[in-house]
């Protein structure tokens, strides 16, 4: 029988009960918000910019209808979208992460969580969300619109909103995806069609709404999350 490198008995096991750690924190407490909306954008934008303010306002709309708001807890985009929620008197939740630059949790989250790992953070974007907000961004942003989208196109989650903000920044994009992949065969026909593009924060909100009066309105915001 071979025996595991000393590596693995001194930290891997530890690193299990550290990951079932991270969701078990984060499931306990998300489990109390009621139904969520995911915002991803850039954390390198500041209050000036058009997009902070958009998240800002869309965040406020949705909030004011009981939908708690869900961002990866830093600056940015991420700040703008709790602020709006904060400033609504809504679920502002923060899911942050350690990193070595950039990443610093916002004052606008008033439902903070910190976690270690990528991977139990996603998670926890994704399961506690009916809608997704993309926001201009960078690497980070990309990964996760592509992540949600496939969940959504291989049927892993149901059909939620997944809704691009910005034509600017998104259709070169959305046209590589129309002369590339969908013309080689790489995506297939309708794919495309689970997403929905807009600069208007108005027609985010409406999107949103309309989507969860189809599955039916959101619970109570609990008075407490203790």
């Amino acid at each position: 029988m071979n025996t595991p490198p000393p590596g693995f008995t001194q930290e891997d096991p530890w690193r299990i009960f550290r990951i079932m750690s991270e969701f078990v924190d984060s499931f306990e407490t998300l489990s109390k918000i009621g139904l969520g909306v995911t915002f991803f954008g850039s954390a390198r934008v500041n209050s000036k910019d058009p997009f902070y303010q958009i998240a800002i306002s869309l965040a406020k709309t949705l909030a004011r209808n009981n939908l708690a708001i869900i961002t990866g807890g830093g600056p940015g985009i991420m700040e703008a979208a709790n602020r709006g929620a904060a400033e609504a008197k809504g679920s502002s939740v923060g899911l942050n992460i350690e990193l070595p630059f950039e990443q610093k949790g916002n004052r606008y989250a008033n439902i903070p969580l910190n976690f270690h790992y990528f991977f139990s953070r996603k998670v926890c974007f994704v399961k506690y969300s009916i809608a997704f907000v993309f926001m201009p961004g960078g690497f980070g942003t990309l990964d996760e619109f592509y992540e949600v989208l496939t969940l959504v196109q291989t049927k892993r989650i149901p059909r939620y909103p997944l809704i691009l903000i910005g034509h600017s920044f998104w259709d070169g994009l959305l046209r590589f995806m129309k002369t590339t992949l969908l013309k080689n065969g790489y995506i297939s026909p309708g794919d495309l069609d689970l997403i929905t593009i807009t600069d208007s924060p108005q027609d985010a909100a409406a999107v949103v709404l309309d989507y969860v009066r189809r599955v039916g309105p959101p619970p109570l915001k609990p008075k407490t999350l203790g």
